[in-house]
């Protein structure tokens, strides 16, 4: 028998032993964890490599405990038990995001997150505790990659806008991303690593995870918290550089680990706490 004629049959008859041993959600599921596990993966891969275990254990491998939180919730809410089989296109499609799961580049584990993420929400109908974990997912993609690649491609703009606050709360002027000391001594260079978007990112992820966590009806007020929330971090963090702005002094006194760790759980702190503020009516309710 010619392959044209014999393709779809030995398709179907695939799809049809997998659907026997999978649910179309499992299967989803699936494709969302091997996805994250990888991401993830890289990163901790590079970061034992450059600090060794123990550094790398002490700073989570260099991905904010926000990120850790929000893969496994919502991983555990995109798995559902169900009878629907697998869809051919469902097939297909994974078998593509399995290919830029496998690259060596984990970046493209987050593009395929997006990817399934999308097709997820577009061309499904998830339950509704699916599609918060979809959203949990898609909002995780933010900060583990397309706040990456906006700092990449549009840093002198971000970075300009960090030196304008910074700036503004010295009362000293600004060249691009180089602010002047507040002594006049010489001058700050605002760096990707100083910039307010990746803290930004997170807190926003931050309250969606807290947000979606249980099945709540949404309300105007979220955009008031979320605001909240997101201010907090840039004002931390415009405050912070600002203290290293005052004089060269002030810079080796501020600008080290410890100073550095204690400012990121004061942020982790602010956004936690103005999510769970936001959400506080509708857990209240439940009780």
């Amino acid at each position: 028998m010619p392959p044209a004629e014999c393709s779809p049959t030995l398709t179907r008859a695939w799809v049809s032993r997998l659907s026997g041993s999978i649910s179309r959600d499992e299967f989803l599921a699936l494709l969302f964890l091997l996805a994250c596990v990888n991401g993830l993966g890289s990163q901790v891969i590079h970061s034992v490599h450059v600090s060794g275990w123990t550094d790398a254990i002490l700073s989570t491998f260099g991905i904010s405990i926000i990120v850790w939180i929000s893969c496994f919730r919502g991983t555990t809410l995109t798995l559902q038990q169900s009878t629907e089989e697998v869809w051919l296109t469902d097939l297909v499609l994974g078998i593509a995001l399995l290919v830029l799961i496998a690259l060596p580049i984990g970046r493209l584990s987050w593009l395929a997150v997006t990817i399934l993420g999308i097709y997820v929400l577009l061309f499904s109908n998830p339950s509704p505790s699916q599609r918060r974990g979809v959203l949990i997912l898609l909002a995780t993609t933010v900060p583990m990659l397309w706040s990456v690649l906006l700092s990449r491609y549009f840093a002198s703009f971000i970075l300009q806008i960090d030196a304008s606050l910074i700036g503004l709360l010295l009362g000293t002027e600004h060249f691009g991303n180089v602010v002047r000391f507040a002594d006049q001594s010489g001058s700050l260079v605002i760096t990707p690593y100083c910039s307010s978007l990746a803290n930004v990112s997170l807190a926003v992820l931050a309250w969606v995870t807290i947000s979606l966590w249980l099945p709540r009806r949404s309300s105007p007020w979220d955009w008031y918290w979320c605001f909240l929330a997101v201010a907090s971090v840039v004002v931390i963090n415009v405050v912070r550089i600002g203290l290293m702005g005052l004089s060269q002094t002030h810079y080796d006194a501020i600008h080290n680990s410890w100073i550095d760790a204690m400012v990121d759980l004061l942020m982790l702190a602010l956004v936690v706490g103005f999510s769970l503020l936001g959400v506080k009516r509708d857990f209240l309710a439940r009780v």
